[in-house]
């Protein structure tokens, strides 16, 4: 009986490691998610949502595709990018003044910084429609306090954790409101599995384009190597993949598509076009009800937050990089940048109540000189052994990533064409 006793004791010991080991496993696989979904969460801003939301609403599911080749693009350089933060112990704006120079590193550094202050008051604007909208107030008022929330996070001790446990709050609060907004819209399965096979239809190049170039962010996959590094540094126990960075380009890819989809089954049918990522929560109140409209509207802030907080910690982090204040997110300069994106993006929406146009040529005309730039620096860092060693980039990622820069160099070459010519 004891002999019994004993091993029924052990095989319940036994079941307790395992299912300690499981939760251990799952709670580490958890924690190497926070720089995929950072970077995520800083791309799907409020532009990602009123521009998905044109596409649904003007071609129907027809464009699904497009998401598919923006997304996939963006997991091959973000993943290139998180591949060169576990490679090396230094920032990626380190490694490439050694490679090519001071002079290089810094224009990467202040392009970004100036493309990040010039989009950062489309985030502030974001928070304000929305918070306004719901609770059907000014939105001047929500824009000062969440940028002075904003930037009160930046002093927390600890901030990389933080922002890691904010943005997934933020993506989880845009999943639900968006996946429950597609759930009462019932989009039916087999008119949207066409929408995956590549079709071009008339008159819909610009908004193509606008999508892939927003959402094949090279910027938002540089910033990829700073936060596993970061990542690395606070929890070097964690072990660091840059497979890891995939489940938040994925999730980013499920967002976009979900509010394509709640366009094309509701606007697209009755001929309604918008403006703006309100007009898609004003469009379902009719149909649905308001709590369709302000769960909209939640993912609609939690999606403008994220990049508040996510687009400012990338500029501010690499223009203190390339000027040498470091890269580090607990530094009080890299801190003082931030917070001054944010204020910078702030300033721009109380004072006009929208992006300006000039603002916008501006931010385009940067993004169209750095960006194919960026690309070009990460693929030749990835193909580096003597940098890379084991983590150099497979021949499929090499066809791939080639294959992004001619991407990026056709956006580019058309953006010239429309900006100047």
């Amino acid at each position: 009986m004891k002999t019994e006793s004993v091993q029924v004791k052990s095989m319940g010991h036994h079941k307790g490691n395992l299912k300690s080991d499981i939760f251990h496993k799952i709670r580490k696989w958890f924690l190497s998610l926070g720089p995929g979904i950072i970077t995520a969460a800083l791309v799907f801003g409020p532009s990602k949502i009123t521009i998905a939301s044109k596409l649904g609403a003007e071609y129907g599911y027809t464009l699904l595709w497009v998401i598919v080749v923006a997304i996939f693009f963006m997991a091959v350089f973000t993943s290139m990018s998180a591949r060169i933060g576990i490679a090396t112990n230094q920032s990626l704006l380190t490694t490439i003044r050694q490679k090519w120079g001071k002079r290089v590193s810094v224009a990467i550094g202040i392009g970004i910084f100036m493309v990040a202050a010039s989009f950062q008051a489309g985030n502030s604007i974001g928070i304000g429609i929305a918070i306004g909208e719901l609770t059907q107030t000014s939105p001047v008022q929500w824009i000062v306090i969440f940028n002075i929330v904003a930037i009160g996070l930046l002093f927390f001790k600890g901030f990389y954790k933080t922002l890691e446990k904010i943005m997934m709050l933020l993506v989880g609060l845009m999943l639900i409101a968006f996946t429950t907004t597609v759930v009462r819209v019932e989009p039916v399965l087999y008119t949207v599995l066409p929408g995956f096979v590549p079709l071009i239809p008339d008159h819909s190049l610009e908004l193509i384009i606008a999508f892939i170039a927003s959402s094949f962010s090279v910027v938002g996959a540089f910033y990829q190597s700073y936060l596993v590094q970061e990542r690395k540094r606070i929890n070097p126990k964690v072990k660091q993949s840059s497979t890891d960075s995939l489940t938040g380009i994925i999730i980013l890819g499920i967002m976009a598509t979900i509010v394509l989809l709640c366009a094309a089954t509701v606007l697209f049918p009755k001929g309604i076009k918008l403006n703006s990522a309100t007009d898609m929560a004003k469009a379902l109140e009719p149909l649905f009800g308001k709590n369709a409209a302000k769960l909209f509207l939640c993912g609609l802030f939690g999606a403008s937050f994220s990049a508040l907080v996510g687009n400012a910690s990338l500029g501010g982090t690499l223009l203190g990089d390339a000027v040498g204040f470091g890269n580090q997110l607990n530094s009080k300069k890299v801190k003082y940048l931030i917070a001054a994106v944010m204020c910078i993006g702030a300033a721009i929406a109380i004072i006009f109540g929208k992006l300006p146009l000039e603002l916008i040529i501006l931010a385009q005309s940067i993004t169209i000189l750095i960006v194919p730039f960026i690309g070009i620096t990460m693929f030749a860092i990835a193909n580096d052994t003597a940098i890379m060693g084991k983590h150099t980039s497979t021949v499929t990622v090499k066809i791939f990533g080639f294959l992004g820069l001619i991407i990026l160099i056709l956006l580019a070459a058309i953006n010239v064409k429309e900006l100047f010519f």
